[in-house]
């Protein structure tokens, strides 16, 4: 201070310029980061057709005019466009008396053109009495309250990395709004008006207005673009139309199911993994059957369990087992119900039945469950349920039954005697369970994955939580007529037990040719078709109503994007996953061997 002292004193150099100290709160006030500063270009530049912001250009435009009629939705494909730019629209209400004043002066004029012309003996002008039978209909709707009139400013900012380029988007912009009779004009010297008026600062700097009434207002109405977004659920992905977020909710709608369709490596299981993930931590109880053992390290990775069924697994289910009777549940229904699911997966084991081997199997299975005292009469909660083997010794004792015994003995006996022939030994108390069918045979799998979704079903009906219960590679299911009947059964029924059913496959006609499989489509409100191949769209495009634009966007689609279906919404969707994610459900061969090599070299440094 001494030294400014000194300065500021020196009266031999007057001329010299003062020294004011400088505090150090003001220090600190002129270098804190402001909002401002933060989201401010580098530098800007104002011209007078456009700005330059930094390294992008913008331009922004006024509406002069409008058609005499607006239809609904007309301003959609400008929302929908995928370009960047900003929309500014103001409205200002005008007092209704002012409005009716300002029309009796103008009809007035009017009235008198039309009869200084029928004086002169000119012909009638159209456009005069369209005129007036406009003006004398909106006074009477106005004098009725039943319209408003409101002074409206519309205005577009256009962005672009080049100039070249915004004349481009220029062009596109006012070409869709020239063809709609709406003609826009560039704010010449006023673009800083213009892009401030545009900003979320509801300052309307331009004041370039006209007059619409309700209706045609109404017909602006900015938020038509193709959103799914909801105030809840999870998200499915980006929304290819417009960037925005698709967050939805499976259980919002009026069932849970879904359906999958794609080709091989289109990122089906990349995309339901993904839910799964996500669903989770929203407390939803998830079960997969898989048949390719992808959703294993998934499991791992979430704490779930994972359940391996095959000929040598260590983990069985017994068919004949029978859920716990609940109180508003009669034992005879439950029984009943369990016999028709078994005989059905006695006709997929055995390879058909005919009429009397129907019968005998349906009788048989009702004296296997007697021998062990399980009635339709008596509550048979914790009683043990019979094996398959002793439903061979009751079938081997009636008579007609030596065809149904030679073909079940290698269930019993033979190589296929570890599989079912074995009272359950596992437990679904996990909130994410995996069955695996990859190491059980082709030719078993559709009996395996029958028996598995029984079990589940017999789970979800004992005690209600939400569920999603999703079956991957389904047409395994559809195969057989009476897994898909059940199939179909659980899909239909499963809303009344707060369980959702998410249908995987990419055998899309084998799916659709079964006679169950446009029901259980039926009964999904949600549809994801991923990248289709040429030889199934066509089946595609006529079974969801596809436009042939929609239909090209699912042939050249990447990974993970498709089209997004809910309810009567769809949009065209990209499946987005975090890093973390990624590495968690990632079903790229590479990526797996990186992770696997990484966990190895972890575990020998430790």
């Amino acid at each position: 201070m001494a030294l400014l002292d000194f300065l500021n004193n020196n009266k031999k150099n007057e001329n010299a310029p003062q020294i004011t100290p400088v505090l150090p709160k003001d220090i600190y006030a002129e270098g804190e980061l402001r909002l401002a500063d933060a989201i401010a270009p580098a530098a800007l530049k104002v011209g007078a057709k456009e700005i330059e912001l930094g390294e992008k250009v913008s331009r922004s435009f006024y509406t002069i005019s409008y058609p005499r009629f607006l239809v609904d939705s007309w301003f959609t494909p400008i929302i929908n466009l995928d370009k960047v730019f900003d929309i500014g629209i103001f409205i200002h209400p005008v007092e209704t008396g002012s409005a009716l004043r300002g029309f009796q002066k103008k009809v007035a004029e009017i009235e008198s053109q039309i009869a200084d012309r029928e004086e002169k003996g000119l012909v009638r002008d159209p456009m005069l009495d369209t005129a007036y039978r406009d003006l004398e209909a909106l006074r009477d709707q106005l004098q009725q309250a039943e319209e408003h009139i409101f002074e409206v400013g519309l205005y577009l900012t256009l962005y672009g990395n080049t100039k070249e380029e915004l004349d481009k988007i220029e062009g596109d912009v006012r070409g869709i709004l020239d063809a709609k009779l709406v003609y826009t004009k560039p704010a010449l010297f006023q673009q800083e008006q213009g892009f401030r008026s545009t900003l979320p600062l509801a300052l309307d700097e331009l004041e370039v207005r006209s007059k619409l009434n309700s209706s045609p207002l109404s017909s602006i109405f900015p938020f038509v673009s193709f959103d799914l977004t909801s105030d809840r659920g999870i998200l499915y992905g980006i929304n290819r139309h417009n960037a925005s977020l698709i967050l939805f909710d499976r259980f919002s709608l009026e069932n849970y199911n879904s359906v999958v369709f794609a080709k091989s490596g289109s990122g089906k299981s990349y995309a339901v993994k993904l839910e799964v993930l996500r669903s989770l931590m929203f407390g939803t109880d998830v079960i997969v059957i898989d048949p390719e053992r992808e959703y294993e390290y998934l499991a791992q990775a979430t704490g779930g369990r994972t359940f391996n069924i095959s000929l040598s697994s260590e983990h069985h289910i017994n068919p004949f087992d029978l859920p716990p009777v609940k109180e508003d549940e009669e034992p005879g229904d439950i029984l009943r119900s369990n016999i028709i699911n078994l005989v059905g997966l006695f006709r997929i084991m055995l390879g058909g039945l005919t009429p009397e081997e129907d019968a005998i199997v349906d009788r048989a299975i009702t004296e296997t469950y007697a021998l062990k005292d399980i009635t339709g009469d008596s509550d048979f909660t914790g009683v043990e349920p019979p094996l398959l083997s002793d439903f061979e010794n009751v079938l081997s004792g009636m008579e007609g039954s030596e065809s149904l015994v030679t073909r079940l003995s290698k269930y019993t006996h033979g190589t296929w005697s570890g599989f079912i022939n074995q009272p359950t030994n596992i437990d679904i108390n996990k909130q994410f369970i995996v069955f695996s069918v990859r190491d059980m045979e082709d030719e078993l799998k559709p009996v395996a994955m029958y028996i598995i979704t029984h079990y589940i079903w017999n789970a979800v009906r004992h005690e209600l939580k939400k569920r999603l219960l999703v079956i991957d590679e389904a047409w395994w299911m559809m195969k057989s007529e009476d897994t898909a009947s059940f199939l179909y059964s659980v899909a239909k029924r499963g809303r009344k037990y707060y369980l959702g059913v998410a249908t995987i496959t990419q055998d899309v006609e084998d799916f659709l040719k079964s006679p169950y499989g446009r029901p259980i489509l039926t009964n999904s409100s949600m549809q994801l078709l991923l990248k289709q191949s040429p030889t199934t769209i066509n089946v595609l495009k006529e079974t969801f109503n596809l436009t042939d634009e929609e239909k090209f966007l699912l042939l050249e689609s990447g990974v993970g994007e498709g089209l997004f279906f809910a309810g009567l919404k769809h949009v065209a969707i990209k499946i987005v996953a975090s890093y973390t994610e990624d590495q968690i459900i990632t079903s790229d061969p590479s990526q797996l061997l990186a992770i696997k090599k990484e966990k190895d070299r972890q575990e020998s440094g430790a």
